[in-house]
């Protein structure tokens, strides 16, 4: 079944397009019994009801196909007599007209729809004259075939909400009278399918609004076909088989949950791009499936479990791969990767910022240490290689309280000397001035602010 075909049928529900002959159905109520019946030429419906009904079925035709819109096959024996199949061929070709397998069919439904509530099920026959086709889609003046088929929805029947409204009779506002309202089809079918452009009456389209919820039991029972499950109960039975395979550690199952969603998707995106987007789904097989764990980095043990839930779930029916993709845990994953991405960085530009801020405390540390051991004023020293630690220090003072200690920054001059050159400095007035008066012999140096001189 190809979206194309199913929007070829869609896009003729229209008012100059449409060519349904004959509309019938019923009115139940929640009890399972029939209130009212109905039995119409549908073109010669009043416009207001045209439009409605036209909405109708167009409703079941619409949705994604693989989930709301499922291709059923047909059993051979529904073929037979009493069979399915059978029954439903024999009400398109009596055009809606035989009113005995019209009940059949209500009653079929009646007793095999799982709803609580009123329901309306309407039936529609048409005939489509399907025009020839070049390759560029162009149409040809001619048919090719002409495609006759019927087409049922199941519409719930609700209670309108209670409310305020104007009562033009009263001319006042008043409680508004709650009507009986006809909501969109809930279920619905078309038969037989129209696949490639043709009819193919050995499968039916169906149609359903909850893909949540695909009511299997009208599909045994009421259309005789095996069940099938919609693209979203698929993909829900995929992720609990996962999660089960891990079960008592929810995080890292959703962990090995988003690292199989993001292998899954890029393997589909692959197959499109090499095969197209028109090329025929990729199913995923109990063989493949296991390429797709091993590839998402699952343990060995976990993937054995994994692999036998897949197979007894799916059996001789793989999903399309791309059936199974859950794109919001894939958000959901890419975003939880994006985050430890931040949070590594983050961690690595404090540990960044810490070291920085200890090696910067380290250099305060030695430049600190450097100054004190750079601060002085003037030293003069006998021996260029006399070590600071055994120098003398003899201190000359211009006052008289030359025998009270003060602080060295207080002093103009400082002076360092061997212990043994202390009784040789003197005082002396020299061309007026005081002056302190150190002998040096010929073998003996001098150092003035850290300066060799010659004397």
């Amino acid at each position: 079944m190809r979206k194309k075909d199913i929007l070829e049928l869609k896009r003729r529900l229209k008012k100059d397009e449409c060519t349904f002959t004959k509309m019938c159905g019923c009115y139940v109520n929640a009890e399972k019994n029939i209130i009212l019946k109905l039995d119409e030429t549908f073109l010669n419906l009043e416009e207001e009801e045209f439009f409605k009904y036209l909405e109708i079925a167009k409703k079941t035709l619409s949705g994604t196909v693989g989930n709301n819109l499922l291709e059923l096959n047909f059993p051979l024996e529904e073929e037979n007599v009493g069979g399915r199949q059978h029954s439903l061929m024999g009400l398109k070709m009596s055009k809606l007209k035989d009113e005995a397998m019209l009940d059949s069919f209500y009653k079929l439904v009646i007793d095999s729809y799982d709803y609580a509530g009123n329901f309306l099920i309407l039936i529609f026959h048409d005939a489509y004259d399907v025009m020839t086709k070049t390759t560029d889609n162009a149409k040809l003046d001619e048919s090719e075939e002409v495609y006759e088929y019927i087409l049922c929805a199941i519409c719930p029947v609700s209670l309108a909400k209670p409310a305020l409204g104007y009562l033009e009779d009263e001319n006042r506002i008043g409680a508004r009278i709650r009507d009986w309202i006809v909501g969109p089809p809930d279920l619905g079918f078309t038969f037989p399918a129209f696949i490639d452009r043709s009819a193919d009456i050995d499968s039916i389209i169906y149609y359903t609004k909850n893909a949540k919820d695909s009511h299997p039991e009208f599909m045994e029972e009421v259309l005789g076909c095996s069940s099938k499950q919609t693209a979203t109960e698929q993909k829900e039975v995929f992720n609990n088989i996962i999660r089960k395979a891990v079960s008592g550690d929810d995080e890292k199952a959703e962990h090995l949950l988003g690292e199989i969603q993001e292998t899954l998707n890029n393997v589909v995106e692959e197959h499109n791009t090499v095969n197209g987007k028109d090329a025929e789904p990729l199913n995923l097989t109990n063989d493949n499936i296991q390429d797709i764990l091993v590839e998402s980095g699952i343990p060995e043990e976990i993937t054995a479990k994994i692999e036998k839930e897949y197979t007894e779930e799916f059996r001789d029916t793989p999903p399309a791969a791309e059936h199974l993709i859950d794109k919001k845990v894939i958000e959901a994953n890419k975003q939880k990767k994006k985050e430890e991405r931040l949070q590594k960085k983050v961690k690595a530009l404090e540990e960044e910022l810490e070291k920085t801020k200890q090696d910067s405390v380290q250099d305060s540390e030695k430049e600190a240490a450097s100054e004190v051991e750079n601060d002085s004023t003037v030293e003069v020293d006998s021996d260029a290689n006399l070590e600071q630690n055994s120098d003398a220090e003899a201190e000359v003072k211009e006052d008289s309280t030359e025998n009270e200690e003060a602080p060295a920054n207080s002093y103009d001059v400082v002076v360092h000397v061997k212990p043994e050159k202390v009784d040789q400095i003197k005082s002396q007035i020299i061309d007026g001035k005081k002056c302190i008066v150190i002998p040096i012999d010929d073998d003996e140096q001098a150092k003035v602010n850290g300066v060799n001189t010659l004397i």
